[in-house]
């Protein structure tokens, strides 16, 4: 990935979080948020909504964004989810338009008062618009029609004009449709305060638009050419549904799919067999002249960032201490009477410190566990991950707080043994996880780090650095973290992309890994005594963790990409 990739990915991060904060603020929702570029409340997302509300950061501008964020706060406030649902069509074309009109309804709901949020929702109407015109799907007869049921409607619902660059090109199809939808859009604007009457105008709209949309793809097409029913419905649904695909697969974010196998009735994730599962000392698995060597770049890496390491521990300290009583402080001008102390106000009656006060030391009861994806891209970025956790967990221990430094990739590629004893039993159907799975400690919560120093610099080792089974080496981590005292909890997993193996996806689905990942954070989430974060290097691994950052190892200088890590362990990042 290049650095114009991160810093895209960086700035989308920042985007989504400002409009996040527009939702929330004018919803009133504190859970709303964004992940993977859909809005979620809680870990559950929200539909799509209508398709006006997905801009794209390469063609749209902020403005566009501010304007979807307005809409989705004014759709979430001013529209009942659960009516609405209730009264939604069930054939595709009628349930995209009625959707749409829906939209049009909560959006005209804008106060009088804010100006700038009706500015907002009519550039992103526009911008919305003219995309859609200029890239051609309002040649053909049913875009046109598509296209002039989104301008008309939407101008009769809000009381605006439609958008003047196509004004002209409505008017043939404007005038075709009068007879025909005239009385249902009349009631639009009328019943806009009331949900369920203006959904009665809205499924007619819809229910003759729908038909009208089927006609018109019959005199696009030769009569030998023609599709069945339900191919010609998908067609007039990918007019809209077109442009929000290339939105959706140019976003630089993880890949996450659903596995069908994990999602049959009773399926469960599965292990073809644990026997060459390894959990190692990484130190051990590195000549000791090999990892003084390695340690010596290490060190050079970490001096040239140029890291002020006492600041970083006083923020850590601040961040993750709390206050404890630790005795008393007498001899004090004010606080409470020492009983101690009163004889020498006989003896002095001018003694003034006959007080004491209560001492308050922070204590930082405290465990973080770093857990990094050795998979095999990670490899160029090996270097730049040790270093930050190799200084942070110097910090750490210099604020008091206990850290661990991990790593998981597999013992072989493509299966290694585990696959060989597959193919021996005849390839049996749904074999699970089907490789060498390799735990590596590079630093245990209990050991100094000056004890850890050498074993550290094994993260640059490339030959560790295989494929990735994430979803086990959370679990992993999160069984060490409960072993421990210590009374809060914080888990950074470290990767560059999603669950790899070649070998569980060819004998299993694609997406088994990383469906089983998002069922391990959630059920791990679920018990909210690990607070649970992802660190994506130059990708956004939103898709899979409630709070995620986006982090780009080779701009940062100095404490700032130090400072990132802090921020997303105080909760300030996507969430």
């Amino acid at each position: 990935m290049t650095q114009q990739d991160i810093r895209k990915v960086r700035q989308e991060e920042r985007v989504a979080e400002l409009c996040a904060g527009v939702v929330r603020a004018f919803s009133g929702e504190r859970d709303l948020h964004f992940r993977g570029r859909r809005l979620h409340r809680g870990r559950m997302p929200l539909p799509w909504f209508a398709p006006h509300l997905h801009p794209s950061p390469e063609t749209d501008d902020f403005e566009s964004f501010r304007g979807v964020a307005d809409g989705l706060a004014l759709r979430i406030a001013g529209s009942d989810a659960t009516l609405h649902r209730t009264l939604q069509p069930e054939e595709p074309v009628e349930r995209m338009l009625f959707e749409m009109l829906e939209q049009f309804r909560a959006e005209a709901l804008v106060p009088e008062a804010m100006a700038g949020m009706r500015r907002n929702l009519r550039h992103r109407h526009e911008q919305w618009s003219l995309a859609f015109h200029h890239s051609g799907l309002t040649e053909t007869a049913r875009g046109l029609l598509l296209y002039a049921v989104a301008q008309i409607c939407r101008a009769r619902v809000s009381g605006e004009q439609v958008v003047e660059e196509t004004e002209d090109m409505l008017e043939a199809t404007r005038f075709a449709l009068a007879p025909r939808i005239g009385h249902a859009l009349g009631g639009l604007r009328r019943d806009r305060f009331d949900q369920a009457a203006y959904a009665v105008h809205a499924l007619a709209i819809a229910r003759t638009v729908a038909t009208m949309l089927h006609e018109a793809g019959g005199d696009d097409e030769a009569p030998d050419a023609r599709q069945n029913d339900t191919d010609d419905k998908r067609s007039v649904f990918s007019l809209v549904a077109e442009m929000d695909r290339e939105i959706v697969e140019q976003h630089v974010s993880a890949q996450s799919g659903r596995s069908r196998l994990l999602e049959e009735a009773g399926a469960a994730y599965r292990v073809f067999t644990t026997e060459y599962d390894r959990e190692h000392e990484a130190a051990t698995l590195v000549r000791r002249e090999l990892l003084a060597e390695l340690r010596e770049r290490l060190d050079r890496r970490i001096a040239a960032q140029g890291v002020n390491l006492a600041r970083l521990a006083r923020e850590l300290r601040a961040l993750l201490a709390v206050p404890e009583r630790d005795g008393w402080d007498g001899g004090q001008e004010e606080g409470r009477i020492d009983g101690r102390r009163l004889a020498r106000l006989v003896a002095s009656p001018a003694e003034r410190r006959l007080f004491r006060v209560e001492r308050e030391e922070p204590l930082a009861d405290c465990v973080v566990s770093f857990l990094i994806d050795c998979s095999g891209s990670m490899k160029e970025h090996a270097e730049s991950v040790a270093m930050l956790v190799d200084v942070l967990a110097r910090a750490l221990e210099q604020a008091g707080v206990a850290s661990e430094v991990l790593g998981f990739t597999t013992g072989a590629w493509n299966g290694g043994r585990a696959q060989r004893d597959w193919l021996r039993a005849g390839r049996p159907a749904h074999p699970g996880r089907l490789n060498e799975r390799c735990h590596l400690v590079f630093k245990a919560a209990g050991t100094p780090w000056r004890r850890a120093r050498a074993p550290m610099a094994a993260l640059l080792r490339p030959e560790l650095f295989r494929e990735g089974i994430d979803g086990e080496a959370v679990d992993w981590a999160c069984t060490r973290l409960r072993a421990r005292s210590e009374e809060r909890k914080l888990l950074l997993v470290i990767s560059d992309g999603s669950p790899m193996d070649s070998a569980t996806h060819l004998a299993n689905d694609p997406h088994y890994l990383d469906h089983h990942l998002r069922e391990v954070l959630a059920r791990q989430e679920q018990q909210r005594d690990i607070a649970i974060a992802g660190i994506g290097v130059g990708l956004d691994l939103s898709p899979y963790y409630s709070h995620s950052h986006v982090l780009d190892l080779a701009a940062s200088t100095g404490n700032a990409i130090f400072r990132e890590v802090i921020g997303l362990m105080a909760g300030r990042h996507r969430h």
